[in-house]
């Protein structure tokens, strides 16, 4: 089965912060998982590096747009390898690649009759002697009062058009910009109304996406699709591909969700493999985004691949709503966020993905707090888990010189694992990886509870046979964990693995049982809770 999964495409103007990670992190997981099962996955994204707000960045630094793409694209790649991101393509907007590949969708929706001209009014900065890219304008969003920008309110979620904003400002110097004429392309998204009414009933019925992304479909859908101007005055981005049109550039409407396709493209062609495996009808794809990307993903590229006559539409998206820091809301401009690449220097990557995911925002925001975050790794990944694995391990080595005894497992622990394996891929398979994760700690607790309750400590005097059984089924038992958590925290797996002298590639019970345990190390270490206040302290005083 050929498996698509297309993680968002943050923008190269700043460095991730937490948000993006709990919002992406879903699609490492369920490539990690179907790989698992032996299914051909491509999992793709990159760095957004055409956007405005990379534009917005080069000006506040006074230098440029590449110079500003170049350091984040790279942090970027740092910070998701350090994370145990396993993308097969991680690639950029301003490649060239993808520069063609866009201009060839583009020229495809204009053959197809989806794209038509027209001349419209724009906002135009006198001071700054340039149209404004939707982003460059700010102002009041006009349902719901709140700030916003020119193309879409966080607040409301509105898809906004910039001269629909109330006391418009320009971004740049902050003055009142001038309506001018100018000339665009506008794509025909209002003939495809009642395709993608068709297409989001089913979506409903087949229960494949998330609750956010269903009802903010079907409410942009109620309140009728309209035609959007699909080109723009920007100072960088794709070239539209027609005489007359020099200068101007293919608008984020159609350049970054295309994103996705053009990685499949560029993957392909390297790896000599034909992609169009995984951009057929009976492909399963998987869109992993936040809340404020669900209309790109569930509305505007549905239609899109719709006018190319692909027939490769969307079938899960996976859609997160909002990360909170210490019940506030996320902001970069304050600098209220815990930002990745500082994070990753004093904390286990591990322990970040299991926070995010067993606290994912997968139905409603959810809070990053250092007290939590903190708490979590030292009683569930420390306590519960890694003490689990150490006691065990650290038990064979002396009482046992490192040899498992190869002695039948208990047959009741082998039918509940096998039935975990189910359960667990279920869930992940339908976007839920915080409850998959759930289930799989209310084992690793329930194992603990076994060996307690068997107490090999005083049965390796008084009963050999029975300790034997005992260590031999809760190694087996820690090489299923290693297995059924490789999705989630991949690090521990890998030295879980090197402990046991085994490896498993496959989504399924194992048979073996591991021989000889090596150099045993704990897997975590305790985090001082002292560290709770220095991060708090340290938070309030970066605060802007």
């Amino acid at each position: 089965m050929a498996i698509l999964i297309g993680g968002a495409w943050p923008y190269a103007n700043g460095s991730l912060h937490l948000g993006h990670i709990a919002a992406l992190l879903p699609g490492d997981i369920l490539a990690r998982y179907y790989r698992l099962k032996g299914e051909d996955v491509l999992y793709v994204s990159g760095s957004d590096c055409n956007g405005t707000p990379i534009s917005i960045r080069a000006n506040q630094e006074q230098t440029t747009v590449t110079a500003i793409a170049d350091r984040y694209h790279q942090e970027f790649i740092e910070c998701f390898q350090k994370l145990g991101f396993t993308y097969d393509l991680y690639t950029r907007t301003d490649a060239e690649h993808h520069h063609k590949s866009v201009q060839a969708i583009f020229l495809k929706l204009l053959e197809n009759g989806h794209l038509y001209t027209k001349k419209i009014e724009q906002a135009y900065c006198t001071v700054d002697k340039q149209f404004l890219p939707d982003r460059f304008v700010e102002g009041i969003c006009p349902n719901c009062g709140a700030k916003a920008r020119g193309d879409q309110c966080d607040n409301c979620s509105a898809i906004l058009d910039p001269l629909d904003l109330l006391e418009k400002r320009c971004k740049i110097c902050g003055t009142e910009p001038e309506i001018r004429e100018t000339e665009h392309y506008y794509f025909a998204f209002s003939k495809f109304q009642q395709q993608l009414e068709r297409y989001t009933e089913h979506a409903e019925q087949t229960n494949a996406w998330r609750d956010n992304a269903l009802q903010l479909t079907k409410r942009y859908l109620a309140e009728g699709l309209p035609d959007r101007a699909v080109t723009r005055d920007l100072p960088n981005g794709i070239d539209v591909p027609v005489a007359g049109f020099e200068g101007k550039k293919i608008y984020v409407w159609i350049e970054a969700v295309a994103g996705y396709y053009t990685a499949s493209v560029e993957w392909g062609k390297v790896n000599g493999v034909d992609m169009m495996k995984w951009w057929n009808a009976q492909t399963t794809s998987y869109y992993v985004h936040g809340k404020d990307n669900i209309p790109f993903h569930s509305v505007i590229w549905p239609a899109i691949l719709r006018g190319l006559n692909s027939e490769a539409l969307p079938t899960h998206i996976v859609s997160n709503e909002y990360l909170t820091l210490e019940k506030r809301k996320l902001s970069t401009s304050q600098n209220w966020a815990v930002w990745v690449p500082d994070i990753l220097q004093r904390y286990h990557p591990d322990s970040l993905r299991y926070f995010l995911t067993i606290n994912a925002p997968e139905t409603r925001d959810a809070d990053f707090s250092w007290r939590e975050f903190i708490y979590s790794h030292n009683s569930e990944l420390l306590g519960a888990f890694a003490n689990f694995v150490n006691r065990t391990l650290k038990f064979i080595e002396k009482s046992f010189d490192g040899n498992v005894p190869q002695v039948d497992v208990e047959e009741g622990k082998k039918a509940q694992v096998a039935e975990l394996y189910k359960v667990v891929g279920q869930k992940i398979e339908a976007g839920s990886s915080k409850a998959a994760l759930d289930v799989i700690f209310e084992f690793v607790r329930a194992a603990n509870r076994y060996f307690d309750e068997e107490k090999p400590w005083i049965t390796v005097r008084e009963d050999l046979a029975a300790c034997e059984k005992t260590l031999a089924t809760c190694t087996w038992l820690i090489q299923n964990f290693a297995v059924l958590l490789k999705p989630f925290l991949p690090f521990a797996s890998e030295a879980i693995e090197g402990m046991l002298q085994v490896r498993a590639e496959s989504w399924k019970p194992q048979e073996a049982l591991a021989q000889k345990v090596v150099n045993v190390v704990p897997l975590y270490e305790r985090i001082d809770v002292k560290q709770i206040d220095e991060e708090l302290e340290k938070l309030a005083a970066n605060e802007k």
